[in-house]
Protein backbone atom coordinates (compact mmCIF):
# COMPACT_ATOMS: atom_id res chain seq x y z
CA UNK A 1 0.00 0.00 0.00
CA UNK A 2 3.02 2.28 -0.11
CA UNK A 3 3.82 4.22 -3.21
CA UNK A 4 5.36 7.02 -5.22
CA UNK A 5 3.98 10.53 -5.36
CA UNK A 6 4.06 13.27 -7.94
CA UNK A 7 2.57 16.71 -7.51
CA UNK A 8 0.64 15.59 -4.46
CA UNK A 9 -1.00 12.62 -6.23
CA UNK A 10 -0.04 9.00 -5.62
CA UNK A 11 1.03 7.66 -9.01
CA UNK A 12 2.12 4.13 -8.14
CA UNK A 13 1.37 1.52 -5.50
CA UNK A 14 4.83 -0.05 -5.91
CA UNK A 15 7.55 0.47 -3.28
CA UNK A 16 10.82 2.28 -3.85
CA UNK A 17 13.39 -0.43 -4.52
CA UNK A 18 16.29 -0.42 -2.11
CA UNK A 19 14.70 1.86 0.46
CA UNK A 20 14.68 0.54 4.06
CA UNK A 21 11.42 -0.20 5.86
CA UNK A 22 12.00 2.60 8.36
CA UNK A 23 12.17 5.06 5.45
CA UNK A 24 8.89 3.67 4.10
CA UNK A 25 7.10 4.18 7.40
CA UNK A 26 8.45 7.71 7.75
CA UNK A 27 7.34 8.57 4.19
CA UNK A 28 3.90 7.10 4.82
CA UNK A 29 3.43 9.12 8.00
CA UNK A 30 4.70 12.24 6.22
CA UNK A 31 2.32 11.94 3.27
CA UNK A 32 -0.60 10.91 5.47
CA UNK A 33 -0.16 14.05 7.59
CA UNK A 34 0.31 16.18 4.48
CA UNK A 35 -2.90 14.90 2.92
CA UNK A 36 -4.89 15.48 6.11
CA UNK A 37 -3.39 18.96 6.50
CA UNK A 38 -4.36 19.96 2.94
CA UNK A 39 -7.99 18.82 3.11
CA UNK A 40 -9.34 22.30 4.02
CA UNK A 41 -7.50 23.75 1.02
CA UNK A 42 -9.55 21.63 -1.36
CA UNK A 43 -12.92 21.84 0.41
CA UNK A 44 -14.24 24.17 -2.25
CA UNK A 45 -17.78 24.83 -3.34
CA UNK A 46 -17.31 22.33 -6.20
CA UNK A 47 -15.90 19.50 -4.09
CA UNK A 48 -18.48 19.89 -1.32
CA UNK A 49 -21.40 20.08 -3.74
CA UNK A 50 -20.26 17.01 -5.70
CA UNK A 51 -19.64 15.13 -2.46
CA UNK A 52 -23.19 15.92 -1.35
CA UNK A 53 -24.62 14.91 -4.73
CA UNK A 54 -22.78 11.57 -4.53
CA UNK A 55 -24.10 11.09 -0.99
CA UNK A 56 -27.65 11.94 -2.01
CA UNK A 57 -27.43 9.56 -4.95
CA UNK A 58 -26.17 6.74 -2.74
CA UNK A 59 -28.75 7.08 0.03
CA UNK A 60 -31.85 7.05 -2.16
CA UNK A 61 -32.16 4.45 -4.92
CA UNK A 62 -29.60 1.98 -3.49
CA UNK A 63 -31.20 2.25 -0.05
CA UNK A 64 -34.61 1.39 -1.49
CA UNK A 65 -33.14 -1.81 -2.95
CA UNK A 66 -31.85 -2.80 0.49
CA UNK A 67 -35.25 -2.06 2.06
CA UNK A 68 -36.98 -4.15 -0.61
CA UNK A 69 -34.65 -7.08 0.07
CA UNK A 70 -35.22 -6.78 3.81
CA UNK A 71 -38.97 -6.84 3.19
CA UNK A 72 -38.65 -10.03 1.12
CA UNK A 73 -36.87 -11.65 4.05
CA UNK A 74 -39.45 -10.38 6.55
CA UNK A 75 -36.65 -8.90 8.64
CA UNK A 76 -37.44 -7.07 11.85
CA UNK A 77 -36.98 -3.29 11.94
CA UNK A 78 -33.96 -3.49 14.28
CA UNK A 79 -32.26 -6.03 11.99
CA UNK A 80 -32.83 -3.83 8.94
CA UNK A 81 -31.55 -0.81 10.85
CA UNK A 82 -28.35 -2.68 11.76
CA UNK A 83 -27.93 -3.68 8.10
CA UNK A 84 -28.19 -0.03 7.00
CA UNK A 85 -25.87 1.06 9.82
CA UNK A 86 -23.11 -1.34 8.77
CA UNK A 87 -23.08 -0.74 5.02
CA UNK A 88 -23.04 3.05 5.35
CA UNK A 89 -20.75 3.42 8.40
CA UNK A 90 -18.16 0.95 7.11
CA UNK A 91 -18.38 2.52 3.65
CA UNK A 92 -17.92 5.98 5.14
CA UNK A 93 -14.88 5.00 7.21
CA UNK A 94 -13.21 3.23 4.28
CA UNK A 95 -13.97 6.14 1.93
CA UNK A 96 -12.25 8.50 4.35
CA UNK A 97 -9.21 6.29 4.96
CA UNK A 98 -8.55 5.25 1.35
CA UNK A 99 -9.17 8.72 -0.09
CA UNK A 100 -6.82 10.39 2.40
CA UNK A 101 -4.10 7.72 2.20
CA UNK A 102 -4.00 7.46 -1.61
CA UNK A 103 -5.11 11.05 -2.26
CA UNK A 104 -7.63 9.80 -4.78
CA UNK A 105 -11.44 10.17 -4.79
CA UNK A 106 -12.31 6.60 -3.77
CA UNK A 107 -15.94 6.05 -2.76
CA UNK A 108 -16.65 2.83 -0.85
CA UNK A 109 -20.23 1.66 -0.45
CA UNK A 110 -22.02 -1.68 -0.90
CA UNK A 111 -22.88 -3.96 -3.79
CA UNK A 112 -26.21 -2.86 -5.28
CA UNK A 113 -26.70 -6.05 -7.37
CA UNK A 114 -25.57 -7.93 -4.27
CA UNK A 115 -28.53 -6.49 -2.37
CA UNK A 116 -30.84 -7.82 -5.09
CA UNK A 117 -29.28 -11.30 -4.83
CA UNK A 118 -29.65 -11.31 -1.06
CA UNK A 119 -33.36 -10.52 -1.30
CA UNK A 120 -34.16 -13.75 -3.15
CA UNK A 121 -32.00 -15.81 -0.75
CA UNK A 122 -33.58 -14.31 2.37
CA UNK A 123 -36.99 -15.51 1.25
CA UNK A 124 -35.79 -19.13 1.49
CA UNK A 125 -33.13 -19.21 4.24
CA UNK A 126 -32.51 -17.82 7.71
CA UNK A 127 -30.71 -14.53 8.27
CA UNK A 128 -27.80 -16.11 10.27
CA UNK A 129 -27.16 -18.46 7.32
CA UNK A 130 -27.02 -15.47 4.97
CA UNK A 131 -24.64 -13.72 7.39
CA UNK A 132 -22.36 -16.77 7.22
CA UNK A 133 -22.27 -16.43 3.42
CA UNK A 134 -21.45 -12.71 3.78
CA UNK A 135 -18.40 -13.47 5.90
CA UNK A 136 -17.09 -16.22 3.63
CA UNK A 137 -17.53 -13.85 0.66
CA UNK A 138 -15.42 -11.23 2.43
CA UNK A 139 -12.68 -13.75 3.19
CA UNK A 140 -12.63 -14.91 -0.46
CA UNK A 141 -12.35 -11.32 -1.75
CA UNK A 142 -9.56 -10.58 0.75
CA UNK A 143 -7.58 -13.68 -0.30
CA UNK A 144 -7.84 -12.74 -3.99
CA UNK A 145 -6.62 -9.24 -3.17
CA UNK A 146 -3.68 -10.46 -1.09
CA UNK A 147 -2.64 -12.83 -3.88
CA UNK A 148 -2.62 -9.90 -6.34
CA UNK A 149 -4.86 -11.76 -8.79
CA UNK A 150 -7.17 -8.81 -9.46
CA UNK A 151 -4.32 -6.38 -10.10
CA UNK A 152 -2.79 -8.70 -12.71
CA UNK A 153 -6.17 -9.11 -14.44
CA UNK A 154 -6.70 -5.33 -14.55
CA UNK A 155 -3.26 -4.80 -16.11
CA UNK A 156 -4.01 -7.05 -19.10
CA UNK A 157 -7.63 -5.91 -19.55
CA UNK A 158 -7.77 -3.44 -22.50
CA UNK A 159 -8.76 0.00 -21.24
CA UNK A 160 -11.22 0.79 -24.11
CA UNK A 161 -13.17 -2.41 -23.37
CA UNK A 162 -13.32 -1.57 -19.68
CA UNK A 163 -14.40 1.98 -20.47
CA UNK A 164 -17.06 0.62 -22.85
CA UNK A 165 -18.51 -1.21 -19.85
CA UNK A 166 -18.24 1.90 -17.65
CA UNK A 167 -19.94 4.01 -20.34
CA UNK A 168 -22.76 1.48 -20.53
CA UNK A 169 -23.20 1.62 -16.75
CA UNK A 170 -23.24 5.44 -16.70
CA UNK A 171 -25.39 6.00 -19.81
CA UNK A 172 -28.74 5.30 -18.07
CA UNK A 173 -27.89 7.98 -15.52
CA UNK A 174 -27.48 10.43 -18.41
CA UNK A 175 -30.73 9.45 -20.09
CA UNK A 176 -32.49 9.68 -16.72
CA UNK A 177 -32.01 13.45 -16.95
CA UNK A 178 -34.66 13.61 -19.66
CA UNK A 179 -36.84 10.90 -18.12
CA UNK A 180 -36.95 12.97 -14.93
CA UNK A 181 -38.04 16.06 -16.86
CA UNK A 182 -40.94 14.10 -18.37
CA UNK A 183 -41.90 12.82 -14.91
CA UNK A 184 -41.95 16.29 -13.37
CA UNK A 185 -41.66 18.99 -16.09
CA UNK A 186 -42.05 21.99 -13.79
CA UNK A 187 -39.60 21.05 -11.02
CA UNK A 188 -36.95 19.23 -13.05
CA UNK A 189 -37.34 21.34 -16.19
CA UNK A 190 -36.48 24.52 -14.31
CA UNK A 191 -33.51 22.85 -12.57
CA UNK A 192 -32.15 21.56 -15.89
CA UNK A 193 -32.57 25.04 -17.40
CA UNK A 194 -30.56 26.56 -14.52
CA UNK A 195 -27.79 23.98 -15.02
CA UNK A 196 -27.55 24.69 -18.77
CA UNK A 197 -27.76 28.45 -18.26
CA UNK A 198 -24.79 28.49 -15.86
CA UNK A 199 -22.86 26.13 -18.16
CA UNK A 200 -23.37 28.60 -21.02
CA UNK A 201 -21.03 31.14 -19.39
CA UNK A 202 -17.47 29.79 -19.05
CA UNK A 203 -16.24 32.30 -16.48
CA UNK A 204 -19.29 31.88 -14.30
CA UNK A 205 -19.26 28.08 -14.45
CA UNK A 206 -15.61 27.93 -13.34
CA UNK A 207 -16.34 29.94 -10.19
CA UNK A 208 -19.88 28.72 -9.61
CA UNK A 209 -20.34 25.04 -10.61
CA UNK A 210 -23.50 24.37 -12.63
CA UNK A 211 -24.34 21.41 -10.39
CA UNK A 212 -24.36 23.72 -7.37
CA UNK A 213 -26.77 26.01 -9.18
CA UNK A 214 -28.98 23.01 -9.82
CA UNK A 215 -28.89 22.06 -6.12
CA UNK A 216 -29.79 25.58 -5.00
CA UNK A 217 -32.60 25.74 -7.55
CA UNK A 218 -33.88 22.40 -6.25
CA UNK A 219 -33.88 23.63 -2.63
CA UNK A 220 -35.73 26.83 -3.56
CA UNK A 221 -38.31 24.98 -5.64
CA UNK A 222 -38.88 22.19 -3.08
CA UNK A 223 -39.50 24.84 -0.43
CA UNK A 224 -41.55 27.15 -2.64
CA UNK A 225 -43.75 24.38 -4.01
CA UNK A 226 -44.17 22.90 -0.50
CA UNK A 227 -42.89 19.48 -1.64
CA UNK A 228 -40.87 18.59 1.49
CA UNK A 229 -41.74 18.85 5.21
CA UNK A 230 -38.67 18.31 7.38
CA UNK A 231 -40.59 19.11 10.59
CA UNK A 232 -42.23 15.68 10.29
CA UNK A 233 -38.88 13.91 10.83
CA UNK A 234 -38.00 12.86 14.41
CA UNK A 235 -34.43 12.33 15.66
CA UNK A 236 -33.42 8.71 16.24
CA UNK A 237 -30.13 6.80 16.21
CA UNK A 238 -29.47 3.36 14.73
CA UNK A 239 -28.86 0.50 17.18
CA UNK A 240 -26.41 -1.93 15.53
CA UNK A 241 -26.57 -5.63 16.39
CA UNK A 242 -23.85 -8.28 16.36
CA UNK A 243 -24.98 -11.43 14.51
CA UNK A 244 -23.62 -14.90 15.05
CA UNK A 245 -23.25 -16.57 11.63
CA UNK A 246 -24.50 -20.02 10.68
CA UNK A 247 -22.92 -21.86 7.77
CA UNK A 248 -25.18 -23.66 5.31
CA UNK A 249 -23.61 -25.19 2.20
CA UNK A 250 -26.70 -24.46 0.11
CA UNK A 251 -26.61 -20.77 1.02
CA UNK A 252 -22.84 -20.60 0.55
CA UNK A 253 -23.16 -22.13 -2.91
CA UNK A 254 -26.00 -19.79 -3.80
CA UNK A 255 -24.50 -16.52 -2.58
CA UNK A 256 -20.70 -16.53 -2.18
CA UNK A 257 -19.54 -16.74 -5.79
CA UNK A 258 -22.18 -14.35 -7.22
CA UNK A 259 -21.55 -11.80 -4.42
CA UNK A 260 -17.78 -11.93 -4.90
CA UNK A 261 -18.26 -11.58 -8.64
CA UNK A 262 -20.48 -8.50 -8.28
CA UNK A 263 -17.86 -6.86 -6.05
CA UNK A 264 -14.76 -7.66 -8.10
CA UNK A 265 -15.90 -7.82 -11.71
CA UNK A 266 -18.79 -5.34 -11.64
CA UNK A 267 -18.62 -2.77 -8.83
CA UNK A 268 -14.84 -2.49 -8.27
CA UNK A 269 -14.18 -2.72 -12.01
CA UNK A 270 -16.43 0.30 -12.55
CA UNK A 271 -14.65 2.34 -9.88
CA UNK A 272 -11.21 1.38 -11.17
CA UNK A 273 -12.23 2.22 -14.74
CA UNK A 274 -13.62 5.59 -13.70
CA UNK A 275 -10.45 6.53 -11.82
CA UNK A 276 -8.28 5.48 -14.76
CA UNK A 277 -10.41 7.58 -17.10
CA UNK A 278 -9.59 10.56 -14.87
CA UNK A 279 -5.86 9.77 -15.17
CA UNK A 280 -5.45 8.31 -11.68
CA UNK A 281 -3.53 5.14 -10.86
CA UNK A 282 -5.93 3.35 -8.52
CA UNK A 283 -4.47 0.91 -5.94
CA UNK A 284 -6.27 -2.16 -7.26
CA UNK A 285 -4.96 -4.67 -4.70
CA UNK A 286 -5.66 -2.37 -1.75
CA UNK A 287 -9.15 -1.62 -3.04
CA UNK A 288 -9.81 -5.36 -3.28
CA UNK A 289 -8.31 -6.07 0.16
CA UNK A 290 -10.39 -3.41 1.88
CA UNK A 291 -13.52 -4.53 0.04
CA UNK A 292 -12.93 -7.95 1.60
CA UNK A 293 -12.25 -6.55 5.08
CA UNK A 294 -15.26 -4.24 4.86
CA UNK A 295 -17.43 -7.17 3.75
CA UNK A 296 -16.38 -9.19 6.80
CA UNK A 297 -17.19 -6.31 9.18
CA UNK A 298 -20.50 -5.71 7.40
CA UNK A 299 -21.42 -9.36 7.75
CA UNK A 300 -21.16 -9.44 11.55
CA UNK A 301 -23.50 -6.43 11.75
CA UNK A 302 -25.95 -7.91 9.24
CA UNK A 303 -24.77 -6.04 6.14
CA UNK A 304 -23.77 -7.48 2.78
CA UNK A 305 -20.61 -6.97 0.71
CA UNK A 306 -18.62 -3.72 0.68
CA UNK A 307 -17.16 -2.51 -2.63
CA UNK A 308 -15.93 0.49 -4.59
CA UNK A 309 -18.98 2.51 -5.66
CA UNK A 310 -18.68 3.17 -9.40
CA UNK A 311 -21.37 5.86 -9.87
CA UNK A 312 -20.43 7.73 -6.68
CA UNK A 313 -16.73 7.57 -7.57
CA UNK A 314 -17.67 8.98 -10.98
CA UNK A 315 -19.40 11.95 -9.38
CA UNK A 316 -16.59 12.90 -6.98
CA UNK A 317 -13.77 12.31 -9.50
CA UNK A 318 -15.14 14.47 -12.33
CA UNK A 319 -13.17 17.44 -13.63
CA UNK A 320 -15.81 19.85 -12.37
CA UNK A 321 -14.94 18.74 -8.81
CA UNK A 322 -11.70 20.70 -8.93
CA UNK A 323 -7.96 20.14 -9.55
CA UNK A 324 -6.93 16.51 -9.85
CA UNK A 325 -4.74 16.52 -6.74
CA UNK A 326 -7.59 17.86 -4.61
CA UNK A 327 -10.60 15.82 -5.70
CA UNK A 328 -10.07 13.44 -2.81
CA UNK A 329 -11.70 16.14 -0.67
CA UNK A 330 -15.04 15.45 -2.37
CA UNK A 331 -14.77 11.76 -1.41
CA UNK A 332 -14.00 12.84 2.16
CA UNK A 333 -17.21 14.88 2.21
CA UNK A 334 -19.04 11.83 0.87
CA UNK A 335 -17.44 9.53 3.46
CA UNK A 336 -18.29 11.87 6.33
CA UNK A 337 -21.97 12.07 5.39
CA UNK A 338 -21.97 8.34 4.58
CA UNK A 339 -20.96 7.69 8.20
CA UNK A 340 -23.53 10.13 9.61
CA UNK A 341 -26.22 8.49 7.49
CA UNK A 342 -25.36 5.13 9.03
CA UNK A 343 -25.44 6.49 12.58
CA UNK A 344 -28.73 8.31 12.00
CA UNK A 345 -30.10 5.76 9.53
CA UNK A 346 -33.77 6.01 10.62
CA UNK A 347 -33.75 9.82 10.28
CA UNK A 348 -31.83 9.91 7.02
CA UNK A 349 -34.02 7.25 5.45
CA UNK A 350 -37.12 9.27 6.28
CA UNK A 351 -35.67 12.47 4.75
CA UNK A 352 -34.53 10.87 1.50
CA UNK A 353 -37.87 9.17 1.00
CA UNK A 354 -39.53 12.59 1.18
CA UNK A 355 -37.53 13.94 -1.80
CA UNK A 356 -39.07 13.24 -5.25
CA UNK A 357 -37.35 10.26 -6.88
CA UNK A 358 -37.26 12.07 -10.22
CA UNK A 359 -35.18 14.85 -8.66
CA UNK A 360 -32.56 12.34 -7.53
CA UNK A 361 -32.39 10.98 -11.08
CA UNK A 362 -31.88 14.47 -12.45
CA UNK A 363 -29.15 15.58 -10.01
CA UNK A 364 -27.27 12.27 -10.28
CA UNK A 365 -27.33 12.44 -14.08
CA UNK A 366 -26.18 16.08 -14.21
CA UNK A 367 -23.30 15.34 -11.81
CA UNK A 368 -22.04 12.55 -14.11
CA UNK A 369 -22.20 14.37 -17.45
CA UNK A 370 -18.47 15.14 -17.50
CA UNK A 371 -17.41 11.62 -16.54
CA UNK A 372 -19.71 10.10 -19.15
CA UNK A 373 -18.13 12.27 -21.86
CA UNK A 374 -14.63 11.19 -20.78
CA UNK A 375 -15.48 7.49 -20.64
CA UNK A 376 -17.14 7.54 -24.08
CA UNK A 377 -14.10 9.29 -25.54
CA UNK A 378 -11.72 6.71 -24.03
CA UNK A 379 -13.90 3.86 -25.30
CA UNK A 380 -13.81 4.77 -28.98
CA UNK A 381 -10.88 7.13 -29.51
CA UNK A 382 -8.15 4.55 -30.19
CA UNK A 383 -7.81 0.74 -30.41
CA UNK A 384 -10.26 -2.05 -29.49
CA UNK A 385 -13.19 -0.06 -30.89
CA UNK A 386 -15.22 -3.13 -31.85
CA UNK A 387 -14.64 -4.77 -28.47
CA UNK A 388 -15.49 -1.51 -26.69
CA UNK A 389 -18.70 -1.19 -28.74
CA UNK A 390 -19.83 -4.72 -27.84
CA UNK A 391 -18.88 -4.16 -24.20
CA UNK A 392 -20.97 -0.97 -24.25
CA UNK A 393 -23.97 -2.57 -25.99
CA UNK A 394 -24.06 -5.69 -23.81
CA UNK A 395 -23.85 -3.58 -20.65
CA UNK A 396 -26.80 -1.37 -21.58
CA UNK A 397 -28.85 -4.33 -22.87
CA UNK A 398 -29.61 -5.81 -19.44
CA UNK A 399 -28.05 -9.15 -20.52
CA UNK A 400 -28.03 -11.43 -17.43
CA UNK A 401 -27.08 -15.09 -17.00
CA UNK A 402 -26.78 -17.08 -13.75
CA UNK A 403 -27.83 -13.99 -11.77
CA UNK A 404 -24.65 -12.24 -12.95
CA UNK A 405 -25.33 -8.75 -14.26
CA UNK A 406 -24.61 -7.19 -17.67
CA UNK A 407 -21.43 -5.24 -16.70
CA UNK A 408 -19.56 -8.53 -16.21
CA UNK A 409 -20.88 -10.01 -19.46
CA UNK A 410 -20.07 -6.73 -21.20
CA UNK A 411 -16.40 -7.18 -20.27
CA UNK A 412 -16.45 -10.85 -21.31
CA UNK A 413 -18.24 -10.15 -24.61
CA UNK A 414 -15.98 -7.22 -25.46
CA UNK A 415 -12.83 -9.26 -24.90
CA UNK A 416 -14.15 -12.21 -26.95
CA UNK A 417 -15.09 -9.94 -29.87
CA UNK A 418 -11.69 -8.21 -29.80
CA UNK A 419 -9.87 -11.56 -29.66
CA UNK A 420 -11.76 -12.61 -32.79
CA UNK A 421 -11.71 -9.35 -34.76
CA UNK A 422 -8.96 -7.16 -33.30
CA UNK A 423 -5.98 -9.45 -32.76
CA UNK A 424 -3.54 -6.78 -33.91
CA UNK A 425 -4.65 -4.54 -31.06
CA UNK A 426 -3.86 -7.30 -28.57
CA UNK A 427 -0.42 -7.72 -30.11
CA UNK A 428 0.21 -4.01 -29.67
CA UNK A 429 -1.05 -4.23 -26.09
Amino acid sequence: MRGLWKGGVRISSQPLTGAPKTEYSQLNRQYWKQNVKEIPKYLTVSSVSNGLIAWLFGVTGPLLIVLQSAEKGNLAVDVTSSWIFSIYCVGGILSLLLSIYYRQPIAVAFSIPGAVLVGSTLSQHTFPEVVGAYIITGILILILGLLGVINRVMKILPMPIMMGMVSGVLLPFGTDIFVSVLENPLLNGIILFVFLLISLFDRLSKKFPPILGAILAAIILLTGLDLVHLNEVSLSVAKPQWFRPDYNLAVIGELVFPLALTVIAIQNAQGIGVLKSMDYHPPVNAMTNWSGIGSIFNGFFGGHSACIAGPMTAIVSGKDTGPKEGRYAAAIVLGFFWFLFGVFAPVAAAITQMIPASLIKLLGGLAMVGVLMSSLHMSFASHFRMGALFSFMITISGFTILNIGPPFWGLVGGIVVSLLLERKDFLNL
